[in-house]
């Protein structure tokens, strides 16, 4: 009978190395001992297969980027019009504080006329692939609030990632790699559950690549170890552990321990390749801006996804700024400086994904995702030494989407003159949620799982596809 030290002692001389098992967790109490993530076929008919996030952490203000307000820049200095109305709004009544406009140029692009501010030099050459969706909104003005909300429908820690609902819902078309990854640039505001499985089983998590040239802990075999010799070790096992499997009602948790020990080992061969990019020509090396020190970080991740998504993985998230205000799109000191800093390390690294997606064929089934999780306000942030910065904002703020079935070129919804408030064709975080997993094929009211007893969603009691309907037409 196995027992803790035994299992110990064999991860030990096996090579699998319990410091890579424990970071994935994968296909813990499974419930079943089929694999769970073996690719499904979409329910639905789906315009995406797989998704790229972008994630801009600490909220880059909409209206320096994709959401030009002429009369915000006019009456810069200034206090809002009375039309506004004098409500409670963050630290004090709206009415009394101060206009800031921005500072940014904007300019109409491509054949649609897409206005992009020159932030965006580079991605503004792909205008015609945007879908920017100006009108989105939800009720989280903090950031783990925020981050809750944008990646797992509900503002509080313990609810699935959309990852992992897409995971759930889907399974992974690379058996040989995790199907959910995550590229992360330093710390997370909200912390590791905001890429989690939740009450899912952990075969569903987001599994994050660390920096650098080893990006998952403990996958090469030890020295003198053949692949052979790993091999045959592997099959003892599973002799061993299938004979004890049938004397114990074929039990779920022992089957999938198995499968992880199994999937440990096809790592080996297919994790090194997949994440090393040094083969890749010069040429492509200096669309993702990796002969630039500034741009080369978030512009290796970019290339990276690509890779992953080109080989099958499922969802990857790529994240801007770890977490830290100096270091992300959190404007509340000098937002516009702040902006220009964290433009100049991912403009061209977003251009040449598009760009590298769309050469290879993989754009039209691979969903581009950009955004943060709020946006900024249209007001000077009036915090102690804060100058010329701007505050949370998740009343009104701008994602765009390209690829996966989206027709680009064009403009979704609006905020108003000042850029306060989403103010047409409102798109909720349940209206973003269940238009996205609606161009992945799957209906958001019928992707559930059973949880303390009642069916869960992504979209909880909420959500409409209308978005997806607009995004898929010319």
């Amino acid at each position: 009978m196995w027992t803790n030290d035994s299992r110990r002692r064999f991860l030990k001389h096996s090579g699998l190395g319990l410091g890579w098992l424990a970071a994935m967790d994968l296909l813990r109490s499974t419930g079943s001992a089929a694999d769970p993530l073996s690719a499904r076929p979409a329910p639905l008919p789906a315009t995406a297969k797989s998704v790229i996030h972008l994630f801009m952490q600490g909220g880059p203000s909409h209206i320096d980027t994709f959401d030009p307000k002429p009369l915000l820049g006019r009456l810069d200095g200034q206090n809002p019009p009375p039309s506004f109305g004098d409500e409670d709004f963050q630290n004090g009544k709206f009415l009394q504080q101060t206009l800031l406009g921005s500072k940014r140029t904007f300019a109409r692009h491509g054949q649609s006329g897409l206005e992009i501010s020159d932030l965006f030099p580079h991605v503004a050459r792909h205008a015609d692939d945007l879908a920017v969706i100006r009108s989105n909104f939800h009720e989280g003005f903090t950031h783990s609030q925020a981050q809750f909300l944008i990646h797992n429908g509900w503002p509080r820690i313990g609810r699935p990632s959309l990852g992992s609902w897409i995971l759930y819902g889907l399974g992974s078309d690379n058996r040989d790699l995790p199907g959910f990854v995550v590229l992360l640039q330093g710390g997370v505001r909200s912390g590791p559950d905001v890429y989690g499985e939740g009450f899912l089983p952990a075969a569903f998590q987001g599994t994050s690549f660390r920096p650098g040239p080893e990006p998952i802990l403990y996958l090469k075999p030890p020295a003198g170890k053949t692949w052979a010799q790993q091999r045959d070790m592997l099959d003892t096992l599973q002799a061993l552990n299938e004979r004890h499997l049938e004397e114990r009602d074929f039990d779920s948790d022992l089957s999938a321990r198995l499968k992880s020990y199994e999937l440990a080992f096809r790592m080996q061969m297919a994790a090194p390749e997949a994440t090393d990019i040094s083969g890749e020509t010069e040429a492509t090396k200096r669309l993702y801006g990796l002969d630039n020190p500034v741009s080369a970080d978030f512009g290796g991740r970019c290339l990276l996804a690509r890779r992953l998504v080109e080989r099958g993985v499922r969802f990857v998230q790529v994240w801007s700024g770890n977490g830290k205000n100096s270091i992300d799109w959190d404007g509340h000191t000098g937002c516009d400086q702040n902006h220009l800093d964290r433009a100049a390390e991912t403009d061209k690294a977003v251009a040449g994904l598009l760009a590298d997606l769309k050469s290879r064929g993989l754009l039209e089934s691979t969903l581009v995702i950009w955004g943060g999780e709020f946006g900024r306000t249209p007001t000077s942030d009036g915090g102690k030494g804060r100058t010329e910065g701007r505050d949370h904002n998740p009343y009104g703020f701008t994602l765009w989407m390209a690829g996966g079935g989206v027709r680009g070129g064009k403009v979704i919804g609006a905020t108003d003159e000042l850029g306060l408030r989403a103010s047409e064709d409102l798109v909720h975080l349940n209206d973003l949620h269940a238009s996205i997993l609606s161009l992945l094929g799957l209906d958001h009211k019928k992707l559930t799982y059973r949880h303390t007893g009642r069916d869960f969603r992504l979209t909880d009691i909420g959500g409409s596809t209308d978005l997806a309907d607009r995004l898929r037409q010319a």
